[in-house]
């Protein structure tokens, strides 16, 4: 260990049993090093107390060269607040952007590519679609991006932003409890997804604190979270015999399908249901009742993936690669006591 307390190249090769070459493979970034080999020299530096591992790319990045953004949806309000932010930001740092949008995107495999294209200096990926493995190579070849809103588990060493949706999610169930509902239909998405995850967990520990176990009958998840599946899936919730007295869906446009599923059944929404959604879009202030909602930092998450790429492309040491933004409970007419 040097005085300033990280570890040397010659440090982390006696700790791992690799060789000093090898290392520096690793901490440089270069491709031709296995995965698992990646791993334990990481693992290493870890434990060594030294910083997280230094941007990858063996080149220095010129300043002001442009910026590929990849958000392979439409661009509506939860993604466009999203890429708008990156965008805007990315202006402010002299950045020039190549804008990929649109579902016809998803099916274009445009990862592997980016590496060759000399007029990239590096990538913000927006809930890729595309598999960790494609996204573990493209890290391996050392171009620098940074993932927002991941859909999978990514390696530590990845840079990613995302928001608080254990946390989110948790308070939000919590606020029922508190309303006094046990009985709690959860509409989640697509049960791939690292968000639905984290709030599916969420809703879980709400529940366990007040001594609820989650009934399996009333968890419905979805392939797409839209207005649509979110009123169908409602309806199922409403028309059980032992019906909920609250629903929480995945995001808002889902809770407002469930507000159109209470309503043609007679329901009033908070007297017979309460109704909370999660993301805080406009569409939340536009019901009648407003919605209940968490509101995710959507801007702050685009502003945020561009500092985490600005550093990676200016060489510096990043010690957090994983940030998570804090989402906030917005209380509105939608819920009320059980």
């Amino acid at each position: 260990m040097t005085r300033a307390g990280r570890a040397t190249v010659r440090d982390v090769a006696a700790e791992t049993g690799l060789s000093i070459a090898t290392v520096s493979r690793v901490l440089n970034g270069q491709a031709n090093v296995a995965a698992h080999t990646r791993e334990v020299v990481l693992r290493a530096v870890d434990r060594l107390g030294a910083q997280a591992p230094r941007p990858r790319g063996g080149r220095a990045r010129r300043a002001g060269g442009s910026v590929y953004v990849r958000c392979p949806y439409l661009l509506t309000d939860y993604f466009g607040l999203i890429v708008s932010s990156v965008v805007e930001t990315l202006a402010r740092h002299g950045r020039r952007v190549v804008l990929d949008a649109g579902t016809a995107a998803q099916r274009v495999p445009a990862l592997p590519g980016l590496p060759g294209q000399a007029d990239l200096d590096g990538a913000v990926l927006i809930l890729p679609p595309e598999p960790a493995e494609e996204l573990v190579r493209l890290r391996d070849s050392g171009f620098p991006f940074v993932v927002v809103d991941p859909r999978t588990e990514l390696p530590r060493d990845v840079a990613s932003v995302s928001a608080a949706h254990f946390a989110g999610a948790r308070r939000l169930m919590a606020h029922l409890v508190e309303l006094g509902h046990r009985r709690v239909g959860v509409i989640g998405g697509p049960g791939d997804w690292l968000a639905s995850d984290g709030r599916m967990a969420g809703y879980a520990a709400a529940l366990s604190d007040a001594g609820v176990l989650p009934a399996p009958e009333l968890l419905r998840h979805v392939d797409e979270p839209t207005t649509e599946l979110g009123h169908r899936a409602a309806r199922e919730l409403l028309a059980l015999e032992d019906r909920p007295t609250a629903l929480v869906a995945f995001n808002d446009k889902m809770a407002v399908g469930a507000l159109r599923a209470a309503r043609e059944l007679g329901l009033e929404v908070p007297g017979d249901v309460s109704v909370a959604g999660f993301d805080d879009l406009d569409l939340s202030r536009a019901t009648r009742p407003e919605l209940t909602t968490v509101r995710q930092p959507l801007q702050e998450m685009g502003r945020m993936a561009v500092t985490l790429l600005v550093r990676l492309l200016e060489r510096h040491e990043l010690e957090a690669l994983h940030v998570e933004l804090a989402t906030e409970l917005v209380v509105r007419e939608s819920t009320g006591p059980a």
